[in-house]
């Protein structure tokens, strides 16, 4: 399949004319026309693209890509020798942010509610990345604390002080959704979790009355782009390789 035609299906798929992103969602850095093999990860860093080369593959699928706004324009540094990386063999850089954050079925929000046993009931609209559900089963604070570490491999800072013990109801936000926090508190759910905490949040957790849990920014992202990977290999025979470059941010 030709590159442009690859991205005309994920654009169609994850529906991207609906979001203002933060960078570009779609092809970022074209390569070769055809694209038989890709390798999906969640960030297009240095050793992604180095183990993409020794795959040969023909294209890179990443949730976060590059060209960020607010970010230097100079092709420099860091930025400068990946895209030598790319440009040098040849290979397509493919991006999707919030299109993947949202999408109902292999967003990383709702694969994370999939696997955390939480049925989503409400979000404002589409596009909405504050998700919002009930557990199938309430369980204690703690409980769910041990639950989001042994579903995602990843430790969780917790703060629980004036929250309820038991947990019916939960809202979320994967990667760096603390913001939502407040939100979230107000809508009376007992719990909400994200991947990052800046340092308000804990106060706001606290005067809230609400569980709060930062389970890594990288740990709640891998599913939605393994997940869309897989979609492809299975509806249009690409050959996929998903691999996990570590990141205990």
């Amino acid at each position: 399949m030709e590159n442009v035609e690859l991205e005309k299906i994920i654009n169609n798929f994850l529906q991207t004319h609906l979001y203002r992103d933060f960078s570009p969602n779609g092809l970022q850095v074209e390569g070769k026309k055809e694209i038989k093999k890709i390798v999906t990860g969640v960030t297009a860093c240095q050793l992604l693209l180095d183990e993409a080369v020794k795959l040969n593959a023909d294209a890179i699928l990443v949730h976060h890509g590059y060209f960020w706004k607010n970010e230097p324009v100079t092709i420099t540094g860091i930025k400068a020798k990946r895209i030598r990386t790319l440009l040098a063999n040849n290979i397509n850089l493919f991006a999707y942010h919030l299109p993947l954050d949202g999408h109902d079925v292999l967003g990383n929000n709702a694969l994370l509610a999939e696997n955390l046993g939480i049925v989503v009931d409400k979000r404002n609209d589409l596009t909405d990345l504050l998700f919002q559900g009930a557990l199938i089963e309430p369980i204690s604070a703690i409980q769910f604390k041990e639950n989001i570490e042994q579903n995602l491999g990843h430790s969780v800072l917790f703060c629980n002080e004036n929250a309820p013990n038991i947990i019916k109801r939960v809202a979320w936000c994967s990667g760096g959704g603390q913001d939502y926090l407040e939100e979230a508190a107000l809508q009376g759910v007992d719990a909400f979790f994200t991947g990052e905490v800046s340092e308000r949040t804990i106060h706001i957790a606290r005067e809230y009355g609400i569980n709060f849990y930062a389970a890594g920014h990288h740990a709640t992202e891998r599913y939605g782009i393994k997940a869309l990977g897989l979609w492809l290999a299975k509806h249009y025979d690409f050959e996929v390789c998903f691999i996990d470059i570590d990141n205990p941010a």
